[in-house]
């Protein structure tokens, strides 16, 4: 058969035919054994509402959670890839001082249940040094302009500590990992060209900078997609601590409305349209970094 033909067995049509018929099985006991009504008319107005005020349409409940889910991954996404690219800098550092730093870093973080994380994170951060230092105070102070920059950034006054303290503890917690995959790659960059940066003269910065961390890139690019990805999904953990985002707000509209499914079915084509266009948007960037990777066989450029 020729190459890129899909050639289907007798099993793959064994295997079909009965997820077919579990299938079929599942939505006759659901319609004819599950006492529940659908009502997905519930779900429309909780995604937008029309503000009279501004005479537009805004972003209701589900919605805004939407979007303070995506604050809230990005500010974790571009925090812990700092993190843990610095932590795996000393995990391969020569100062025996910096390896220890960076190894206990990864053993606690990665040993700890994220969920006691973030209850020890929020209640020491939020509820003591930031209630300290007077940081909710401080972003009541400002103009209306710029609380509504903060608001937009980050969180409403209100709820800044809780916001913040999130952040911290899912950067923590990501970071030990992206520590791992950064670490993985720098080590998987091939001994002749620490060896060729070390004929060249070029300091410990200088070699990572130019010759090994270009390397190490295009090969954790993957890992370190998966990861930051999964960030999105991590966040949902927060809801635990009154953080209003995707899952806090699937709680709350479900005790008001009782309509589980229609509510958690709508938040997880939510999270998957989120997650997926991370993946494309991350398999474009590898393509446009690998674009000029040399086949090792035919000696050409892709």
């Amino acid at each position: 058969m020729g190459k890129g033909k899909t050639r289907f067995g007798l099993l793959d049509v064994i295997v079909l035919a009965g997820i077919g018929l579990a299938v079929c099985y599942g939505a006759y006991k659901w319609e004819t054994g599950i006492p529940y009504r659908w009502d997905w008319g519930v779900i429309p107005p909780y995604l937008f509402r029309y503000d009279p005020e501004r005479g537009r349409w805004a972003a209701n409940l589900l919605m805004e959670g939407f979007f303070t889910t995506i604050r809230l991954s990005l500010w974790v996404m571009v925090f812990a890839t700092i993190l843990g690219t610095a932590m795996a800098l000393f995990r391969v550092s020569g100062s025996l001082f910096r390896r220890m730093i960076a190894t206990s870093y990864v053993e606690l973080i990665r040993n700890t249940p994220p969920l006691v994380l973030v209850f020890l994170f929020y209640f020491f951060i939020g509820d003591r040094i930031l209630t300290a230092v007077g940081a909710d105070d401080l972003v009541r102070s400002f103009s209306e302009g710029t609380r509504e920059i903060v608001s937009f950034l980050l969180a409403p006054p209100a709820r800044f500590s809780a916001f913040v303290s999130g952040i911290i503890t899912l950067v923590l917690y990501e970071g030990a990992y992206i520590t791992e995959i950064v670490r993985a790659g720098i080590l998987s960059v091939d001994r002749g060209q620490w060896e060729a940066a070390d004929a060249l003269g070029f300091s410990w910065r200088q070699k990572m900078r130019h010759v090994i961390l270009p390397q190490a890139f295009r090969k954790i690019l993957p890992p370190l997609a998966g990861q930051l990805i999964s960030t999105i999904k991590d966040s949902a953990i927060l809801s635990v601590i009154s953080i209003q985002e995707l899952t806090f707000q699937g709680l709350e509209l479900m005790a008001a409305t009782y309509r589980t499914f229609e509510i958690w079915i709508t938040i997880s084509v939510l999270y998957f349209v989120l997650t997926f266009s991370c993946s494309l948007a991350v398999r474009r960037l590898e393509l446009y970094v690998n674009r000029h990777e040399v086949l090792p066989a035919a000696g050409v450029e892709r």
